[in-house]
């Protein structure tokens, strides 16, 4: 099939593609925002619906078309696939009278692939197809392919070619593609595709070719695909690079050098189609760069060093381009009016880059956009019009669900129940069982209430999850700019600073007691007080700060769909990103670290007495009882605060952090030691044990009084002969537990 025939194919297709585009945009008209059609049918679906691998529509309408085929890219890669000599039917036998013996020869066609070639065979006249790739031809001399006139296809790559003589494709009169690709060339000759009038495709890629003169392509008036890609190209020649190809449609230059692009470049390109120049070094695009070419479909200026777009830049390719993609340069501002003008554009990538004050007026003029990319999940909300659009999630939510995973949607109700049940049991049950020592107590009470705010963050998480089950997307811009969102990720950061600060206040009280047990550093209730009210206003100052001023923090907590400031980017403002370092990286961090240094100064120390003591030795068991419970307290910090900040430090570090793990940490990790710390702090201590029991025997006694007094004489027998929960322990075990207390003793 030759190349003409397949444009020819293609427009026809592109054809059709805008009769089914405009046919779309009739229907969905009928259609709310952020919902399409099934085809032709009046049925409406979500855009989480669109493409989801999942049949929705009756018609099938919402998985066909899916693929971004758009542009001539990815149709003209498949013909280059599906092309294949048209008598392939006919017999394999050759119709060359000469030809190498190391070689395969089929009918016309001769392969010498990887046999060490070091010149170009001697082959019959009548060839039409040579393939020398992966040999070690250095020099192509002058009329080194003169006899071979019918020669169409000619491969070339990977072999070590440095010189091509100025005459080496003379006589090629028939050649239509020319494959050079993966060489050494560093030039090329002017006038050394003279004689290459029919020359379709050309291929110069991975070649050192630093400096190209324009001369280089004359004589290819019929050339319609010229790939450059990782040339080493520093700049294309001056002026009028395509003044000897008037009919290139296809221009590939990446993987290049190139600085500067502008109008006299690209003046006499008036029938390129697809011009793709990622991956170079392009930092600036004047305003009328692209105003020759005004048949432009496909356009690509991604991963460069764009750092200025002329809000004009697109005006002149208005009518014509489909396919526009300038993701990954960082430095790139895009404005509310860049694509005011590109009505017919099918696909828009915006892959990398930063929009901080993007809106949803700058895409609603492409009427047509089919296909979007963005750098976060985020972004999708401001296009709701849009019927494919990337990424569809960040891992913490989805197009559907505030909570894209399944287990994420169970887990958030499980930690919530776990967290406010735990915390809530302590506090009751420490107010109705007398406490040896009522400041702690009040302390660990305290401590409760605050990692019960945690626990009702998470269930406000849970029900927002299911009040925009379904439809996250068309809430999600609207749900992170709330109040509600700003006031549960308030809770969270409450939570969270309160909880730390106590537990340190605690620890470092403990080490007090521990460490230096005959010293009177001891708070009386009213210094107990003070710190208490404290650590709670320096809590409330932490996360309330944020909320002050908008200019200067953005938004905070509305940063993702859980409203958590754990993760940074670039689009959060520089105040914003210092204060959540400071918090998380600064006084979170010095919090923990004083907590391991303490607790093994403490255990340093009731290990050093134990050793002393003469009447203890025998009870090296208890040493071991306590390290255990100082390394679950310990264990249970670093678990939780440990991979915060590793979080932290990587976001910082501009690492890419997939969002999944963001929301495992909130979900979970995060609320660990709000859901621990009852236990290890109450529930499992020796004295909350013991004071259970005795309410259990009270409770007990008064039950069976009613019932029977023989029943009582019975139960108080059998309590006396096996530590019964009633025990007391004697004099001498209290005052070991004064010298070598439980870590967690109340």
């Amino acid at each position: 099939m030759d190349v003409p025939v397949i444009v020819l194919l293609i427009h026809l297709a592109h054809t059709h593609i805008q009769a089914l585009v405009a046919s779309r945009v009739d229907v969905d008209v009928r259609c709310p925002l952020g919902h399409f059609p099934c085809g032709n049918v009046s049925e409406c679906l979500p855009q989480a619906l669109q493409c989801n691998g999942h049949t929705d529509c009756p018609n099938g309408a919402d998985e066909s078309r899916c693929g971004d085929n758009i542009g001539w890219a990815d149709l003209f890669g498949q013909t280059i696939q599906n092309a294949s000599p048209e008598d392939q039917d006919l017999p394999d036998e050759c119709h060359l009278q000469e030809y190498p013996e190391s070689c395969h020869c089929i009918r016309t066609d001769v392969a010498c692939v990887s046999v060490n070639l070091q010149d170009v065979p001697v082959l019959s006249p009548n060839v039409t197809w040579l393939s020398l790739k992966s040999n070690e031809i250095r020099v192509l001399s002058d009329f080194v392919f003169f006899e071979y006139s019918a020669l169409e296809r000619l491969f070339l790559q990977n072999n070590s070619l440095q010189f091509i003589s100025k005459h080496a494709f003379s006589g090629l009169h028939s050649l239509k593609r020319l494959f050079l690709s993966e060489n050494l060339i560093s030039s090329l000759s002017p006038g050394v595709f003279r004689d290459l009038n029919q020359l379709e495709w050309l291929m110069l890629d991975h070649n050192p070719l630093s400096i190209l003169s324009q001369d280089s392509f004359i004589g290819l008036q019929s050339l319609i695909y010229l790939s450059m890609v990782d040339a080493s190209l520093q700049q294309l020649p001056h002026p009028s690079f395509c003044q000897h190809m008037p009919g290139l449609d296809w221009l590939d230059l990446e993987g290049n050098q190139i600085q500067t692009l502008n109008y006299s470049i690209l003046k006499t390109c008036s029938k390129l189609e697809v011009l793709l120049l990622m991956d170079n070094r392009i930092r600036r695009i004047p305003e009328n760069t692209f105003q020759s070419l005004w048949k432009l479909a496909e356009l690509n200026l991604s991963s460069n060093k764009i750092r200025e777009l002329p809000k004009n830049t697109f005006k002149s390719l208005a009518k014509s381009l489909l396919k526009l993609n300038i993701s990954h340069n960082p430095l790139l501002r895009i404005h509310p009016s860049h694509f005011n003008h590109l009505t017919h554009l099918q696909s828009l990538a915006l892959e990398g880059i930063d929009i901080p004050d993007i809106q949803t007026k700058m895409f609603l003029p492409m009427k047509n956009l089919s296909h979007i990319y963005f750098k976060t999940f985020q972004y999708c909300s401001y296009a709701p019009h849009v019927r494919s659009c990337k990424p569809n999630t960040d891992g913490i939510s989805s197009f559907e669900d505030l909570l894209a995973n399944a287990v994420l949607r169970v887990s958030v109700w499980v930690m919530a129940f776990i967290t406010c049940f735990g915390n809530l049991l302590v506090i009751g049950m420490r107010s109705l069982i007398r406490a040896e020592n009522t400041l702690h107590a009040a302390c660990i009470k305290v401590l409760c209430c605050a990692d019960c705010l945690m626990g009702v963050y998470l269930f406000f998480v849970g029900v927002f999850d299911v009040k925009f089950r379904g439809q996250y997307n068309r809430n999600a811009l609207l749900w992170m700019e709330s109040v509600a969102c700003r006031t549960i990720g308030f809770l969270a950061m409450l939570s969270s600073e309160v909880s730390v600060l106590l537990l340190t206040y605690l620890t470092l009280e403990k080490f007090l007691v521990i460490v230096f047990p005959f010293s009177n550093l001891r708070p009386s209730k009213f210094q107990t007080g003070v710190v208490l009210s404290s650590i709670w206003l320096l809590g409330f100052i932490i996360a309330a700060v944020p909320l002050m001023n908008e200019d200067v923090f953005g938004n905070y907590y509305g940063r993702n769909g859980v409203c958590f400031p754990l993760h940074s980017d670039r689009q959060e403002k520089p105040t914003a990103k210092g204060y959540s370092t400071g918090i998380f990286l600064g006084l979170n961090l010095v919090a923990f670290l004083v907590i391991v240094v303490s607790y093994s100064s403490m255990f340093y120390s009731i290990y050093k007495t134990g050793l002393n003591a003469t009447d203890l030795r025998s009870r090296l068991h208890k040493d071991v009882a306590v390290a255990n419970r100082f390394f679950f307290i310990v264990f249970s910090d670093a678990l939780c605060w440990i991979p915060i900040f590793l979080v932290k430090i990587l976001s910082l570090m501009e690492v890419e952090i997939p969002g999944t793990i963001s929301s495992w940490v909130v979900i979970f990790i995060l609320p660990i030691n709000s859901a621990l710390n009852p236990i290890l702090y109450t529930l499992t201590t020796s004295f909350f044990r013991e004071q259970v029991e005795v309410l259990l025997c009270r409770w007990q006694r008064r039950h069976t009084l009613k019932k029977d007094r023989k029943s009582l004489t019975s139960c108080t027998i059998f309590m006396e002969s096996s530590r019964p929960p009633c025990y007391q322990p004697p004099v001498y075990l209290q005052r070991v537990s004064l010298i070598s207390p439980d870590p967690r003793y109340a």
